[in-house]
């Protein structure tokens, strides 16, 4: 019999990469409801990933989004640690490198997504959450 040969099922999207995708998608509606323009999701460089970039008048909005159901005891935004900002910060300016280092403000900015019962709950915006954090300077 040749049954041991077939794949097995594809399983269904994994219950933490829909949980994300679900709070990146509320967290852009949320910023866009507010008058920020969306640019890029999931802008990725040899140093990491930035969930959404978005422009708020003159300044670029570089967003991590952390999606979590609501009974967990920590913050979402405690996961943003210090290499975690690290990362961010590299990333984001490998993301101006390629528009050219433009002379723009910029910042950094956590959404904090809490689903209960596997829908959006509360967002939660934290602007300005933290300061460019890396060895190489901007320009």
């Amino acid at each position: 019999m040749s049954w041991w040969r077939k794949s097995p099922p594809q399983s269904a999207t994994p219950e933490h990469l829909r949980r994300g995708r679900l709070g990146e998608q509320a967290a852009r509606d949320h910023l866009a409801s507010f008058g920020l323009k969306f640019l890029a999701a999931n802008f990725r460089s040899r140093n990491g990933e930035i969930d959404l970039i978005f422009r708020e008048d003159d300044c670029l909005v570089f967003v991590e989004v952390k999606t979590r159901s609501s009974g967990q005891w920590t913050r979402p935004a405690a996961a943003v640690n210090q290499k975690k900002r690290r990362l961010l910060s590299e990333t984001a300016l490998d993301y101006l490198k390629q528009l050219g280092n433009p002379p723009v403000r910029f910042r950094f900015d956590i959404i904090e997504v809490l689903l209960k019962g596997g829908a959006v709950d509360t967002i939660r915006h934290l602007p300005n959450a933290f300061e460019l954090t890396t060895w190489r300077q901007y320009r």
